[in-house]
């Protein structure tokens, strides 16, 4: 299983770049929001990948950051989606999107993505919404501390709550209400106690 490679970027479309590591040229498959974060050819790249064995295909998918890849693994779980369809969600709408949309059981949003009908979109929330909350704390904790109005407090403070099975919006608002109410010098043990008490 090959699960990264660092390299030189020889070649870059949208939908695929081509590294050289050490020699030997390696095809990936990337999403939109990945290539935009690429660098330039001739310059060295590391990439997350998911190795993709079946009979007749044998491809390598790549990340620039690990909650796409676990949101991509999480999609192919779905009857009907493949790596393709995986790879099109994803060039067409952010992590944050897809969670929330199958959080929230937004089928329209879900069903606007190419080759994802109304059929495949419900499919998706049922079978994914309980499952999402885990994809939810890994996107959170790629989050920068600036989403959070710069309080490493808070977003400890949220992620512990995801972690104990918290949707992340409901986790949010318990540790923003405790934090408008209570000392500035909380701790995160502090807070998350709060919360769990409201």
């Amino acid at each position: 299983m090959i699960t990264f490679l660092d390299g030189i970027l020889v070649e870059k479309t949208p939908t695929r770049v081509v590294l050289n590591v050490g020699g030997v040229g390696y095809e990936v498959f990337v999403p939109l929001s990945s290539f935009d974060r690429l660098g330039a050819p001739q310059q060295t790249c590391h990439l997350l990948t998911y190795d993709y064995i079946r009979e007749d295909q044998h491809s390598l998918f790549g990340f620039v950051s690990v909650a796409e890849r676990k949101l991509f693994v999480l999609l192919m779980s779905v009857s009907g989606i493949g790596p393709k369809l995986a790879l099109s969600a994803l060039s067409s709408l952010t992590v944050r999107d897809i969670t929330g949309a199958i959080a929230g059981g937004d089928v329209k949003l879900l069903g606007s993505v190419s080759g994802i009908g109304k059929k495949i979109a419900e499919r998706m929330v049922v079978e994914l919404r309980d499952k999402i909350s885990a994809a939810e704390g890994l996107e959170l904790a790629a989050s920068s501390p600036a989403d959070f109005g710069g309080d490493h407090r808070m977003r400890d403070s949220v992620l512990a709550l995801v972690s104990l099975g918290y949707k992340q919006a409901d986790a949010q608002k318990l540790v923003t209400a405790v934090l408008a109410g209570g000392k500035p010098d909380l701790s995160v043990e502090d807070i998350v106690r709060k919360a769990l008490t409201r």
